[in-house]
């Protein structure tokens, strides 16, 4: 979990767990359907006071979450589709890394830059 500022990072660790318990909700009336689709982009999960939550599911059932400010209204769902497209490949060009464990804590300074440059992109 990665935010900005650091100091918030508990918050979003209970924010995250907590849509989990959605996207697993969602994935399983999506049932079949699911396996025939490549990707699903499962949109507001649930919005808060303070953040909205967004999900992002693959069809080898890696979760992304995504915990955008409330306030942010530049930021539309196509664009939120196209970060979560971004991250999915920066997470596949990793996983395609012969020199990766899978399971491993991920460590690529381009993972990181595509990352921080994304939250930079929404701050």
């Amino acid at each position: 979990i990665r935010s900005v500022p650091t100091e918030n990072e508990l918050k979003f660790h209970y924010t995250v767990h907590t849509s989990l318990d959605v996207v697993d909700e969602k994935i399983s009336a999506m049932g079949k359907a699911l396996v025939d689709q490549r990707e699903l982009y499962l949109g507001l999960l649930y919005p808060t006071e303070d953040y909205k939550v967004y999900g992002y599911v693959t069809n080898s059932k890696v979760k992304f979450v995504m915990v955008v400010d409330s306030s942010n209204t530049a930021l539309r769902d196509n664009e939120i589709r196209s970060m979560f497209r971004k991250l999915h490949n920066s997470y596949t060009d990793i996983m395609c890394n012969p020199f990766y464990n899978p399971g491993d804590r991920i460590h690529s300074r381009a993972f990181d830059n595509m990352v921080n440059s994304m939250m930079m992109q929404v701050c």
